[in-house]
């Protein structure tokens, strides 16, 4: 299959498991938060992916071949599962909320989630755009160079960053409160998966270390 129908295939079904789990884990269809969030997830993922698709395809399709069995270091697959597991939870605690009605975010909260989660998806796609090298799997390329312009002249990993954004976003875009529950593992992991990273980095990839020492916030500017 070429690329682009590859990729757009395999976000549809990513779309597909994740309105199957949400509307399930909510018992209804009766549910426009749901709607509204994937309504958001579809366009702030399929607008980017197309442009990026004309202009760097080749980082975009390297974002395809993630998961924990792709990793090829013992800890980022552990880490890479912890933060697939994090997202699911989040998802299906948020529904489950809905569900029993645990808590009720007012429709205001609710859109500022998807305006989260629309921005934290564009800082992602942004970095796709910027950074050729950029993968969701843990490798230092051939003839890879260090970028350090655009997102990358404010913290080191702004794709992690822009995933955090999108984490804090679903369960307020779901209208949940006890979904931010999952932040917090989602934030350990990604250091974890960071300071590995770093290592590897530091080790194999020339000029990284010089940067670390430009750039000094890893996840976020002034905090860390």
């Amino acid at each position: 299959m070429k690329t682009t129908p590859k990729i757009l295939v395999s976000q549809l079904a990513e779309f597909v498991a994740a309105g199957l789990a949400l509307f399930l884990a909510a018992g209804t269809f009766n549910y426009w938060q749901g709607w509204a969030f994937l309504m958001v997830l579809v366009l702030s993922t399929w607008i980017p992916t197309i442009y990026a698709l004309r202009t760097n395809p080749v980082a975009l399709e390297g974002r395809t071949r993630g998961g924990p069995t792709a990793e090829t270091r013992a800890t980022q697959k552990v880490v890479i599962a912890g933060l697939y597991l994090s997202l699911a939870a989040a998802l299906v605690t948020s529904a489950l909320d809905h569900r029993f009605g645990w808590s009720r975010a007012p429709s205001a909260i609710c859109l500022v989630g998807d305006v989260l989660v629309a921005a934290g998806l564009g800082v992602v796609m942004l970095v796709v755009i910027q950074n050729s090298y950029a993968a969701v799997t843990v490798r230092v390329e051939e003839g890879q160079k260090v970028v350090s312009t655009g997102l990358y002249g404010m913290v080191r990993h702004p794709m992690y960053t822009g995933n955090l954004i999108v984490m804090a976003g679903i369960p307020l875009a779901l209208g949940s409160y006890w979904g931010l529950v999952f932040v917090v593992p989602t934030l350990i992991v990604l250091a974890l998966r960071i300071r590995d990273e770093e290592k590897l980095l530091g080790e194999e990839l020339t000029g990284y270390r010089e940067y670390t020492q430009k750039v000094r916030y890893r996840l976020m500017p002034l905090m860390w």
